[in-house]
């Protein structure tokens, strides 16, 4: 007889999305419905080792598992050593329900390897992982947002209504990091996020430059710049042109402090990255500008009618490398500006 996902009762859950920033905060709200619909059940997260500070303090888990995603590239003994060691992690919460929203061939591995009796993945799960489940949900056709993918797990466990907003809690560690940070600096905060990974999702340094221009223009306050080390460099320019009128914290801060800053500023403006949606998550009002990306698909959830993409015909094609960018030139600051404007103007004087 089948297994019905809204009739089980696990004691011990083992959720697995190892990365990246933006997904694991898209991934929350499974979290929370986890944890309201299994209130006596212990419930684990197995993350990438970077973003193990953002969820080991997360009050509905009782551990976070690491993952060093570096092993592999240390020799094929340290992969095997280490594939071994994470596989007696696994099974050393002994889950008796796993979720795989990652979808890749080694989360599928993961998720096998544990032996639980119930294994949900994905219906789009990719590189074979499927192999690994024991369920799979389906994803709703057409144009899904990520919050809404993941959420489809929740709704085959029994979870009723519309997909709740990523929340993120903020302990007092990361509010003291922040505090200490941002003591004295003029409001309003306006937190300007440059950097992405992929090189067609950085909105121009010149136009972040412009916006903050106009911000300090209009409403005065205080401009920082965030990032990831090796967004220095972009964070540098666009300093650079403000003739070093930011406070550029890119590099500088704890993945919690980061949380923390992101929590108390009154305006975020960040491509559509990490950052952006960890922002969303602890409660940020954000602006965002989309080039290959799409709004439906990644737009900041709950806050969509708040991000400006491109109009140029090749917009959101999701390509990693564009050999024109005209996508740059046609979504100016002029277009974002409206936007920023009417949500400076909702924050108090």
């Amino acid at each position: 007889m089948a297994v019905r996902l809204e009739q089980i009762q696990p004691r011990s859950i083992l959720l697995i999305k190892p990365s990246a920033l933006g997904d694991i905060c898209h991934s929350l709200p499974v979290l929370d419905f986890l944890r309201e619909r299994f209130p006596s059940a212990q419930i684990h997260w197995l993350v990438n080792k970077p973003f193990v500070p953002l969820l080991e303090n997360h009050s509905s888990l009782q551990s976070v598992l690491q993952f060093d995603r570096s092993a592999g590239k240390k020799g094929l003994g340290n992969l095997l050593s280490s594939t071994w060691s994470l596989v007696g992690r696994l099974r050393s919460v002994r889950p008796d329900l796993v979720i795989d929203l990652q979808g890749l061939f080694r989360t599928g591995f993961m998720s096998l390897a544990t032996l639980a009796p119930i294994r949900i993945g994905l219906g789009d799960s990719r590189e074979g992982s499927r192999l690994g489940y024991t369920h799979r949900v389906a994803i709703p056709a057409g144009v899904v947002h990520a919050v809404d993918r993941y959420w489809q797990v929740a709704k085959a466990l029994g979870a009723a209504g519309p997909t709740p907003a990523p929340r993120l809690p903020i302990p007092p560690a990361w509010k003291n990091e922040a505090d200490r940070i941002l003591a004295g600096l003029p409001r309003p905060w306006t937190v300007l996020g440059p950097g992405s990974r992929w090189v067609t999702k950085r909105w121009l340094p010149a136009h972040f430059a412009e916006i903050g221009r106009r911000i300090v223009a209009e409403r005065g306050g205080s401009l920082i710049l965030i990032g990831t080390p090796d967004e220095a460099e972009l964070s540098r320019e666009v300093n650079e042109t403000l003739e070093g009128r930011c406070i550029d914290l890119t590099g500088k801060t704890s993945l919690g402090g980061l949380s923390g800053i992101l929590n108390q500023a009154d305006l975020v403006v960040a491509n559509d990255t990490g950052p952006l949606h960890l922002a969303v998550a602890v409660g940020a009002k954000v602006v965002s500008p989309f080039t290959c990306t799409s709004i439906a698909k990644t737009g900041p959830f709950g806050q969509l009618d708040r991000a400006v993409a491109t109009t140029v015909d090749c917009a959101a094609s999701f390509l990693r490398e564009c050999p024109h960018m005209k996508c740059m030139k046609q979504l100016t600051p002029e277009r974002l500006w409206p936007v920023i404007k009417k949500t400076l103007d909702e924050v108090p004087r």
